[in-house]
Parts: C-alpha cells; structure tokens; sequence
C-alpha cells in the first residue's frame, strides 16, 4: 500500500502586553501514516477487453489475519450466480478496529491502475460492519461507483447528513427481525436518500435476522441488477 504524508502547519502569535504574552511562530512536521490491508482479488481469466470491479466489505467476525475468512457469507459464496466476467476484490479489516476507508480507497487505486477494469462499472457492497464501511467510502468517493448495495449496516449522523451526495442506484437489504443492526438504520438512510436520489431502493426480509446477506446474495436477481448498471 502507499504511504501517505500529511504537512501539519499551526501558527502561534506573538504579542506582549502587560497583563498576557502571545507569541507567534509556525511548526511544521511530517506525519507518515503506513496504510496496510490484507486482501483476496479474483480476476477472470482470458479476458481482453475492459471488466467489471465488485468491491466486498465483510463483517466483523472476519476481521483479522486468515484472509480466507473474508469469503464468507460474500459474493465469493454465489460465484455461479455470476453469469459476466467480473473481478472481486475483498480487503480484510485488521482485528479490534473498523473500517479504514482510506486503506480502503488506496487499495481500489490501486488495482485499477493494475488491471484492466471497466471505471464506469466500479461496485460496492458490504454486509453489518461492512456495509458501514460500504456508507461511508460511497459518501466520501460518490463519483467512483456506478451502483451501492448495503446489507443490514449500521449508519452514523454523518452518513444521514451526506446521503444527499449519493445519486447512484442503490439498494439497501435488512431483516426485519435483526437484533443486532435494528432495520430502522436502514429505513431512515433510504429516507434520507430518497429525498434526492430516485434510485434508492429499500428490501426489507419480513423474517430474517441479523443474516440478510443469505437472502441478499443467494439471489440471482441481485447479481443480474448489479452489474447493469453503468456510470454515464
């Protein structure tokens, strides 16, 4: 992964007074933050021309250092449900900690400018912990994804406040009975997304718990309305 330096730059002023001091100076420092993530890319094989990018999430029981760990419950699992050549990059999340996003993003870079693939047909998805980090990479990149898809994820204030930055089709899957990720998380992102994004649609599984991603990715359907979806 890249390693990225951040110029820090903060002034103190300098003045005197009978009664106070201000001083005024400047300091700079170099920070270097190292950015590193474990992760699975499967690309099709014999394939000339431009292809798709899904982008998986998993959830917090795969975090760690078994990289395998992050096919489960995924895309991985359905792979005959995929009918187009299509490459799947699955980052794993260190454990104990959430999604870094910019981890993230470096690595998505980073196999676009590796491979061959389609910019116009970037994709996302996550489930629980994923789907979070699915939210917040979507809202701080909204120009790289052609489609989102989150399944029975948590948001945040700041999630709901930048919802206006999505206007992608989108699809949001919860189970009605989850006790874990209340479905109510997912109700109030699609209403605030439906405020200026037509394309937002909401699933709700009448009698799936905190395991909607079962119901979510066993579905043909979900695969076939992914990958039709192009940038303009």
């Amino acid at each position: 992964m890249k390693i990225k330096a951040v110029l820090v730059t903060f002034f103190i002023i300098m003045k005197f007074s009978s009664f106070s001091q201000e001083i005024q100076g400047s300091f700079s420092k170099e920070i270097k933050t190292k950015l590193e993530l474990n992760y699975i890319l499967q690309l099709p094989t014999n394939q000339k021309e431009k292809f798709p990018l899904l982008i998986f999430l998993h959830g917090s029981g795969e975090r760690g250092t078994d990289v395998n760990l992050v096919k489960s419950h995924s895309p991985f699992t359905y792979q005959n449900l995929i009918k187009s050549p299509v490459a799947i990059l699955a980052p794993q999340c260190p454990s104990d900690v959430w999604w870094d996003t910019t981890a993230v993003y470096e690595l998505i870079q980073e196999t676009i400018s590796k491979y061959n693939i389609d910019k116009s047909r970037i994709y996302i998805t996550g489930l629980s912990m994923g789907g979070w980090g699915t939210w917040k990479l979507a809202t701080e990149h909204p120009d790289l994804f052609a489609a989102v898809a989150t399944v029975c994820a948590p948001v945040d204030v700041l999630m709901l406040i930048n919802a206006s930055k999505l206007n992608m089709p989108i699809r949001i899957y919860h189970g009605a009975l989850d006790d874990v990720v209340l479905a109510e998380d997912s109700i109030l992102m699609h209403q605030e997304l439906k405020k200026e994004n037509k394309q937002s649609e909401l699933f709700i599984f009448p009698n799936d718990n905190h395991n909607s991603w079962d119901s979510t990715y066993s579905n043909p359907e979900f695969y076939k309305w992914l990958f039709a979806q192009q940038k303009k």
